[in-house]
């Protein structure tokens, strides 16, 4: 009996989920600035609901905050960057990491970790 309750929790789950915002969309810095805006850290983390820029063992998130080697993980769809791109990406990184959002800390609802 406990097992058909596992597998209909499994199939409800499946059938239920809902993957990010930009989905089979350009991931690109751009997108992941506009996630990152909405995203509320005391809110559960969600596909709807992570901080694109949060690592996890060294990978960063798709789309819909799913990290390789996770179920539903897409390879998201990026652009072909500059090295002056990936330095302006720094900077932004950096200023957001010097005044992160209120609340934002390892171990809340909204992280990964």
């Amino acid at each position: 009996m406990k097992s058909v309750i596992a597998v209909a929790l499994d199939i409800n789950n499946f059938l239920n989920f809902e993957y990010g915002e930009y989905d089979d969309k350009l991931w690109d810095n751009d997108a992941k600035k506009d996630v990152y805006n909405k995203w509320d850290p005391a809110t559960p983390r969600s596909t709807r609901n992570f901080n694109p820029f949060e690592t996890f063992e060294g990978n960063s998130p798709d789309a819909s905050g799913i990290y390789p080697g996770e179920a539903r993980y897409k390879d998201p769809r990026s652009v072909d960057v500059s090295y002056r791109i990936m330095m302006e990406e720094r900077h932004e990184y950096d200023q957001r990491e010097a005044n992160p959002k209120a609340g934002s800390k390892p171990g809340c609802a909204g992280c990964k970790s």
